[in-house]
């Protein structure tokens, strides 16, 4: 089984930074892109970030130039860091897999080949 599990959000300062984390199981973490995405209040899930299985890296317009999204295959593990963060960066945050290895493509949250995990609340005061 599938499972995603996001840690590391938290209620933080503008222009403060955050790193959040996505540790994978129940598949071969290597074999697929991963990606970050978001839910604001009273809003739809947007696309922030996707990492191929290679490395590729996007971003979306958002969040460009104040995020970075790495991965560890051997561990399993994703991350996220948001810098110089705005207010409306308050949301739910959630690591995604992907349904294949190319990360370019996969920027669609409601894919409903992409796998979910519960997200992690990030709040960003003034």
């Amino acid at each position: 089984e599938v499972r995603l599990v996001e840690s590391g959000g938290g209620l933080v300062r503008a222009e403060g930074s955050l790193t959040l984390s996505c540790t994978a199981s129940g598949f071969t973490f290597r074999d697929y892109a991963m990606m970050w995405f978001r839910q604001a209040p009273g809003k739809g899930l947007t696309w922030v970030s996707t990492i191929s299985n290679g490395g590729s890296v996007y971003y979306s317009d958002s969040v460009s130039g104040r995020a970075n999204i790495s991965r560890d295959n051997n561990l399993g593990a994703l991350e996220l860091r948001l810098f110089h963060l705005k207010t409306e960066d308050t949301a739910m945050y959630y690591c995604g897999k992907c349904p294949t290895d190319w990360g370019y493509n996969c920027r669609d949250p409601h894919d409903p080949a992409v796998v979910k995990g519960q997200g992690t609340q990030v709040t960003v005061s003034p």
